[in-house]
């Protein structure tokens, strides 16, 4: 990014920030609903209090001697990182060294009874098996009648406002009240994606995937609805290799949403056949990069990720994390171009995103002014309000 100007790197140690509230407050609250969640035992117990009083008022800690990921967090800025607070490191890094230190406290690594257990799972599965879900579902019966074109609009809005079971299918782009002072949709190069699918033969999509539950089903309606249509021959979905962000997708989330789909009955099961049938004959891939949990920006990808994506005819890269990843985790400017700040990726991406923090580019001035005239800048962290955004050339 030669010829954009630098923003400063988000850290967590601002009383009143956002990133602070993360640390001080969310993860505790989140070390709390683990521990009640499963009947863990009096060692976990107490590794998770010690974790609870490590983030909030101590310093980074080595890794175990014998952790199997030493060395791959050595690379990761481990090293340069113990002994420091957790609020004066880049936030992004506090952020997914918490979630390695608490599978470790919950003796997800092993060796032993709890090797394995998705401590995030009790509240994956209850999402998924709500009655929203159930809604979200049956409005795919009443899509299945429209142009195919229209499906597709509206499915990849449905995978962009994810869990947002009242906008999930709507083919409006407006993504908010009418009533609202500021757009919902902030920013939509959809057309410009279509496009771009659309000039290549046998597209292949990547999508790197965000959240697992009602985030993922649309994530995989979208790319069965392309499957079917042959607007792609290929999808290569990446998820996380373990339980990270609360909700992140795993392959057992991925299995656990097509479960989901193909007991629904109507559309919904007939989508989910077909992508069970995809991952059979090869035309949707799944792949688990350790750096898909890594607490660095896309920047910093090893070459075979990046030889990857670069294969790619287009990949989407969804949800709030990913897009932090994507840009950088710093506090531009709102009108930084979105192209100028994403060249590190080695080939064409969008990103799909409602807006859960700080990080944001590539708005029109008047866009952004709307946007602070209505909500200050409660509007860059509410979730109310939603991107596509598409660099087209690496």
């Amino acid at each position: 990014m030669p010829d954009t100007p630098s923003a400063p790197l988000l850290l967590g140690n601002q009383p009143g920030s956002f990133p602070h509230s993360v640390l001080a407050e969310r993860h505790p609250a989140i070390i709390r609903q683990v521990r009640d969640a499963f009947p863990y035992e009096p060692g976990q117990h107490r590794a998770l209090d010690e974790l609870l009083a490590n983030c909030t008022e101590g310093v980074i800690e080595p890794l175990p001697a014998d952790a199997h990921d030493r060395d791959l967090w050595e690379t990761w800025g481990l090293g340069e990182y113990t002994g420091r607070s957790w609020f004066d490191v880049p936030w992004l890094w506090s952020e997914s060294w918490f979630y390695r230190r608490l599978l470790q406290a919950v003796g997800y690594f092993g060796p032993g009874p709890w090797q394995g257990v998705d401590p995030f799972r009790p509240f994956k599965l209850a999402e998924l098996d709500s009655a929203e879900t159930d809604e979200e579902l049956a409005a795919l019966d009443d899509l299945a009648g429209r142009p195919a074109a229209e499906q597709a609009q509206a499915l990849l809005h449905g995978s962009l406002w994810g869990n947002r079971a009242d906008l999930g299918f709507r083919l409006s782009a407006e993504g908010a009240r009418a009533a609202d002072a500021a757009p919902g949709l902030v920013a939509d190069d959809s057309d410009r994606l279509w496009s771009l699918l659309d000039r290549a033969d046998g597209a292949t999509l990547y999508l790197v995937a965000d959240n697992a539950g009602r985030e993922l089903v649309p994530d995989l309606l979208l790319i069965a609805h392309l499957l079917r249509s042959g607007r792609i021959g290929q999808a290569v979905l990446h998820v996380k290799p373990y339980p990270y962000y609360v909700s992140d997708a795993t392959t057992a989330d991925v299995v656990d949403a097509l479960r989901r789909l193909t007991g629904a009955g109507g559309a919904a099961a007939a989508y989910g056949r077909h992508l069970w049938s995809a991952l059979g004959d090869g035309r949707l891939t799944l792949r688990a990069h350790p750096f898909s949990s890594a607490p660095l920006p896309y920047a910093e990808m090893p070459g075979d990720l990046r030889a990857d994506f670069a294969a790619a005819t287009l990949t989407i890269v969804k949800g709030d994390l990913n897009y932090r990843r994507l840009v950088g985790d710093r506090l531009w400017d709102p009108t930084t171009p979105f192209a100028d700040v994403a060249t590190c990726f080695p080939g064409p991406v969008a990103a799909l995103r409602t807006l859960k923090s700080d990080v944001i580019t590539g708005l029109d001035a008047q866009t952004e002014a709307a946007l602070v005239a209505a909500e200050d800048q409660r509007w860059r962290t509410s979730g109310t309000h939603a991107l596509i955004q598409l660099r087209d050339a690496p």
